[in-house]
C-alpha cells in the first residue's frame, strides 16, 4: 500500500527552477540546469520536467521540443546524494518512499513517450541510468562526439527498471544486457551505427542539429505526428508502459536490499563499495 500525502518522504525543498525553458519560433528547449551535479535528477528536477512539458504541450505555436542538459553532460541520472537519506529509513517506510520516487520517473518517461510533440533529446556529454531513461523516451537522438551512453545501475547495487525496458524497446535485448549486466558503455559512433542515434555531430552543434531536427518533425500535421507517436510508443511497443510500472516497482524493492543501500552510500562517499557477503 503506498503511504498517504502525510506519510510520504519528504526529500529536502529545492528552492530554484532546475529546469530552463526557451522558446523560438515554433521549438520549445527545456535544459536541465544543474551542472554543478552533472545534471543529475532529484525529485524536484522529475517534477519541474513534468511540468515543463505540461507547460510547453499547452503553449500552441510550438509543435516540438528538445531536451538536453547544460554544461558538458546530459544527465548523469539519480542524484543519490539527494535520495541517501531514504536508505536510514526502515520499512515500510523505505518502500513507501523508494516507491515513490521510481514512480515519478517512470511518469515523466511515460509523459514523453506519450506526448503529442516530435521530443528530440539533444545529449552531450554522458547520459547515465536515469538520464538514459530520458534520452531514450525521447523520439530521436542527437550525440555530440564526446556523449556516452550509461547504464551500470547493477555494479552499483541497484537495477535500471526504468532504463531496462526503454533500451529494449530501443535498441535491442542483447544490447540492453551487455549495457545493463556488464556496465558498457556505449559511445556516440556506435549509437550511429546501431540506429539509436540520428546523427553525431562536434559538440557545439548538438543544441543546432537537434533544433533542425525539431524543425522538421514539426512541419508535419500536429494529427499525423501525433498518431505516428502513439502507433510507435503504445501500438508497436504494447508493452512498454506496462514495463515501466513494472521497472518502478523492481527498482523500488531492489533498493530495500542491504547491497543497494551500500552501493549508494558508497557513491555519496566516494569510496568503493564493500558489498554484503
Amino acid at each position: 500500500m503506498i503511504a498517504s500525502n502525510e506519510d510520504e518522504f519528504q526529500p529536502p525543498a529545492i528552492q530554484k527552477s532546475v529546469i530552463d525553458v526557451k522558446m523560438v519560433d515554433s521549438v520549445a528547449t527545456l535544459v536541465i540546469n544543474r551542472p554543478e551535479a552533472c545534471n543529475a535528477l532529484d525529485a524536484s528536477c522529475i517534477d519541474q520536467l513534468i511540468e515543463a512539458l505540461g507547460d510547453v504541450h499547452q503553449e500552441k505555436r510550438i509543435r516540438s521540443v528538445i531536451i538536453t542538459g547544460k554544461g558538458d553532460h546530459f544527465c548523469s541520472g539519480i542524484d543519490f546524494k539527494h535520495f541517501a537519506a531514504i536508505t536510514q529509513l526502515q520499512p515500510p517506510e523505505s518502500h513507501q518512499a523508494w516507491y515513490q520516487q521510481w514512480s515519478k520517473l517512470a511518469e515523466l518517461c511515460e509523459t514523453i513517450l506519450r506526448y503529442p510533440k516530435p521530443v528530440i533529446a539533444a545529449v552531450n556529454g554522458s547520459a547515465i541510468g536515469s538520464g538514459l531513461a530520458i534520452a531514450l523516451a525521447c523520439d530521436i537522438l542527437v550525440m555530440s562526439r564526446s556523449a556516452t551512453l550509461i547504464a551500470n545501475a547493477a555494479h552499483r547495487g541497484l537495477v535500471g527498471g526504468v532504463t531496462a525496458p526503454l533500451l529494449a524497446f530501443r535498441s535491442g535485448a542483447a544490447v540492453a544486457a551487455r549495457m545493463l549486466l556488464g556496465g558498457a558503455a556505449m559511445d556516440a559512433d556506435e549509437a550511429l551505427h546501431i540506429g539509436l542515434a540520428a546523427e553525431v555531430v562536434d559538440n557545439d552543434q548538438t543544441w543546432v542539429t537537434a533544433g533542425r531536427w525539431a524543425e522538421t518533425c514539426g512541419q508535419a500535421p500536429r494529427e499525423s505526428a501525433q498518431a505516428s507517436k502513439r502507433m510507435l510508443n503504445e501500438t508497436i511497443g504494447e508493452t512498454l508502459l506496462t514495463q515501466l510500472a513494472s521497472g518502478a516497482a523492481s527498482g523500488a524493492a531492489i533498493c530495500n536490499t542491504d547491497a543497494a543501500s551500500e552501493g549508494i552510500n558508497a557513491f555519496v562517499e566516494k569510496r568503493d563499495p564493500d558489498w554484503p557477503k
